[in-house]
């Protein structure tokens, strides 16, 4: 089983007026010169091509839907962490019932996971097969991406997609959501339309890289017509839900008032929540904010602390090193514990 993974977005044209400031990349490691002050320069994201959907050692997976069934005892000593009881109640229930769909992709979901017994990638399909035969979807969902990447059954990247077509279908999120993620790499408008509709689809399901995917597309106009202030609210929509690529796109609109008024100060808090769950261009962001003050007050002793979390993850910014080139060994000493401290931050 794989997760739905995040779509990174190409925020290509985000412009902000920041004093003095180029937008690093990792490469960048060439001395700049500042631009005259007041200056306008661009803050964006680097340009990033959309993923491969499969990412491996998901620990998520498929989750039964909702019913107006009486509770469910099974799933939710699994919602619990209690997974060997749910392994003995989901059991007991398809002794009862042969055809209860739910139990079977909780069972699938165990064995796929190895929770509460030992991991086994052919009984899951197993137990999957049998309950997406009762039409459960989110089985068939785990089955398109077990066939995907020949995991527990034969790979057959076809079959996947069928699986995958059969679940959306069915209005099951995820596979919405992987199933536009196969569509978007195309590059065909027909395929770039059916995409969105599909983001869109997995988005109202709150799935958070969908809201994201969903965002990057009204910020192109692909498959959508572009819309910046459409994009800034799946890009929220997104950041609400914990998706970190989300959340760092919401911050640079926020910041450039592009699709929403302008905030420079909100912006730095996202900036600032994004560089502490460890996102290097969050972390070089605020470093460069806390070095001019904007948004948030100046202090370079945070500058530079923000800039060597960055830079310990391969994003070295040589206009901030030059900036920070008069802190004394005290302050750089106090930027180095910080920033060893927020590395150990997991």
């Amino acid at each position: 089983m794989r997760r739905i993974a995040g779509v990174a977005a190409v925020a290509a044209g985000l412009v902000a007026p920041l004093p003095a400031l180029a937008a690093p990349s990792p490469a960048a490691n060439a001395p700049q010169t500042p631009r005259p002050s007041g200056s306008p320069e661009v803050l964006k994201a680097p340009a990033r091509e959309l993923p491969s959907p499969y990412t491996p050692n998901y620990v998520g997976g498929a989750r039964p839907p909702a019913t107006g069934q009486p509770p469910d005892f099974a799933y939710g000593a699994y919602q619990r962490g209690q997974y060997v009881t749910a392994f003995r109640e989901a059991t007991k229930r398809i002794e009862a019932d042969s055809k209860d769909g739910a139990a079977m992709t909780l069972l699938g979901e165990l064995y796929n996971q190895g929770l509460g017994t030992k991991q086994d990638p052919v009984k899951a399909a197993e137990w999957y097969r049998l309950a997406a035969a009762q039409g459960e979807s989110a089985a068939m969902a785990s089955l398109g991406l077990m066939a995907m990447d020949g995991r527990g059954i034969a790979k057959d990247p076809k079959a996947g997609r069928r699986w995958l077509e059969q679940a959306a279908e069915k209005g099951q999120p995820t596979a919405a959501y992987n199933l536009a993620l196969i569509l978007i790499g195309t590059g065909t408008e027909a395929d770039q339309a059916r995409a969105a509709a599909l983001f869109r689809k997995a988005a109202d399901g709150e799935i958070g890289p969908a809201q994201h995917g969903l965002g990057v597309l009204y910020l192109q106009g692909r498959g959508v017509p572009k819309d910046p202030s459409k994009a800034a609210e799946w890009f929220r929509r997104a950041a609400d839900n914990g998706d970190l690529a989300g959340e760092l796109e919401f911050a640079i609109l926020l910041f450039n008032g592009t699709g929403l008024p302008k905030d420079e100060a909100r912006a730095a808090r996202y900036f600032l929540h994004a560089a502490s769950r460890g996102n290097a261009i969050a972390q070089n962001r605020i470093a460069r904010l806390y070095a001019v003050g904007r948004g948030v007050p100046k202090n370079l002793v945070e500058a530079a602390a923000w800039n060597l979390a960055a830079a310990a993850q391969g994003l070295s910014d040589a206009w901030l090193d030059q900036a920070l080139t008069g802190l004394n060994a005290d302050e750089r000493a106090r930027a180095e514990r910080l920033a060893n401290d927020r590395a150990n931050v997991k």
